[in-house]
């Protein structure tokens, strides 16, 4: 496993335990992959009114450039919601990135959540780029999203698996590219609640401009330890959790 080793954040860079921790839901978007979880648009329409009633801060609606009814999902949900911030996903495409500004076009509160990989093995097999290819997309995609709405997400694709003086470069570049939360994603199930903390504490400490974003969980549960993750970066910072319904996804 890779060690990300930092020392405790000061008192300065402690947040307070009664700071809001944001509950952003993925149901309808990273839940829905899972087999069997298909939904038609009145079905997500239902999830996205009940997500709402439940007090969800942040409902990620769907990635609307994969499919019409994706964009239909996000798009309606953007018109019907009054309360919850409505998300569209995007990789570090200006196609998907016009495709989640325009779903999110009649949203009262809209966020573009854009990401890309910044693991070794990603960068190499998936995205075939050099990290300073990776790096200059961050700030494209971040930029992009950042001239439609104001509340950008950028997620490191395979975070944990990802070198981390490379991770401190990328979170600090999209920060100044104006992204408004930083999301560190466990993308395999590949790491443990002690590490992941390391890692979370870690960013907030070594990234200068850290103090300036929401850092997020999103976790995934192949070792059974996804709630366990999730709860040891909130201990180490975190104010927002990526999550599903009955952990679906």
């Amino acid at each position: 496993m890779t060690s990300h080793t930092s020392k405790p954040a000061t008192d300065t860079q402690t947040i307070s335990a009664t700071a809001h921790v944001a509950i952003f839901d993925t149901t309808l978007r990273d839940g829905e992959q899972s087999p069997g979880a298909a939904m038609t648009l009145e079905q997500k329409l239902q999830v996205a009114d009940m997500l709402e009633q439940l007090g969800v801060d942040i409902i990620e609606a769907g990635f609307p450039i994969a499919s019409t009814g994706d964009f239909e999902a996000v798009s309606s949900i953007a018109q019907r919601s009054k309360r919850a911030v409505i998300c569209g996903l995007a990789r570090a495409s200006a196609k998907d990135i016009e495709r989640a500004a325009e779903a999110l076009k009649q949203a009262r509160r809209g966020r573009i959540h854009t990401f890309i990989s910044t693991s070794p093995v990603h960068m190499k097999h998936k995205l075939q780029m050099t990290p300073e290819q990776v790096l200059e997309a961050v700030i494209g995609s971040v930029s992009l999203a950042r001239r439609h709405v104001d509340d950008v997400e950028w997620s490191a694709e395979d975070a944990t698996r990802t070198e981390l003086d490379f991770l401190c470069r990328c979170v600090e570049a999209a920060i100044k590219a104006g992204a408004t939360t930083i999301n560190i994603p466990d993308t395999v199930g590949y790491t443990v609640p002690h590490e992941y903390a390391a890692l979370i504490t870690a960013l907030r400490t070594r990234v200068p401009n850290a103090d300036q974003v929401v850092f997020s969980t999103h976790c995934h549960n192949d070792l059974g330890l996804a709630v366990a993750n999730s709860l040891a970066g909130v201990m180490a910072g975190a104010r927002q959790v990526e999550c599903t319904i009955n952990g679906i996804g």
